[in-house]
């Protein structure tokens, strides 16, 4: 199915997703500031998410908002969605086109369900590409607390792993899709930003330059704190949290009781097609 009314020869979709508190605000402007990208801009909704435009599926907040979207069964689409329609991919485009500068190749949407929605966005849109990014676990739970605060914060660290899970299942399927981590954007952001730019087949980089890598490290630093024992009851809880979640951490290249180990994806990712 191909959606290309609305746009002119050679322009390139790009969904960047991830988890709220991952980095897809920060990689998704980067890639709206390259000279040939563009981005949602002053829309009037939250952090100029295409989510929030259209009305062809939920948005993320009627699934449960971050920390729960993606355990809701209705969240995952894939290609089967009834909502998967021509009609549906032009909707979307004309609530979107408005927001976009429209004389640039690269129009990017940034919305955090995206990441579970890969399937169901190629369907619609068959060229498109797809960039996402994924945080630690523990900076990602500890930081969702803030909209969470009565939710049992291992119940947020499930989330984490099914809306992971759901992406890895999800990745064989996807054409045209490239994942990174938001520690190696940070850590060494020119050579993982050259990376995407490659992937996405921009001419020139994107800028590093904008990037501003002294993240805080305030989470670890709380988390070590819990397991430090100095609180027996925080220790109690992210002990249990490092027995239950510890080796599916390992499974995404983290530690639980170490946050500065990161290792690659020790799984396979799709190689993506350049250009």
């Amino acid at each position: 199915m191909a959606a290309t009314q609305g746009l002119a020869d050679g322009q390139q979709l790009v969904f960047v997703g991830g988890l709220h508190r991952s980095g897809t605000t920060v990689l998704a402007d980067l890639l709206a500031s390259h000279p040939q990208g563009s981005g949602l801009s002053d829309t009037g909704v939250e952090e100029d998410e295409g989510q929030h435009l259209q009305h062809v599926y939920p948005v993320a907040r009627l699934y449960g908002g971050p920390g729960r979207f993606a355990r809701h069964p209705f969240a995952h689409l894939t290609e089967t969605s009834p909502a998967a329609t021509p009609a549906n991919a032009a909707a979307m485009l004309r609530a979107w086109t408005p927001y976009w500068d429209m004389a640039k190749p690269f129009l990017v949407e940034k919305s955090p369900p995206n990441l579970i929605m890969g399937r169901f966005l190629q369907t619609m849109y068959p060229d498109a590409k797809f960039v996402f990014i994924v945080r630690h676990p523990v900076p990602v739970s500890l930081a969702t607390t803030k909209w969470r605060r009565r939710t049992p914060l291992a119940r947020l660290f499930d989330h984490w792993f099914v809306a992971h899970d759901t992406m890895l299942g999800d990745l064989p399927a996807l054409r045209h899709v490239h994942v990174l981590k938001y520690e190696d954007l940070m850590g060494d952001p020119h050579e993982t930003l050259k990376s995407v730019a490659s992937f996405l087949g921009m001419s020139g980089p994107l800028d590093a330059e904008r990037l501003e890598t002294s993240y805080s490290t305030k989470y670890a630093a709380m988390w070590q704190q819990m397991l430090s024992r100095d609180d027996a009851r925080a220790a109690r809880q992210a002990l249990r949290i490092v027995d239950r979640f510890g080796e599916r951490a390992r499974g995404f290249g983290y530690d639980l009781t170490d946050l500065d180990v990161v290792e690659p994806f020790p799984f396979p990712v799709p190689e993506p097609t350049v250009g």
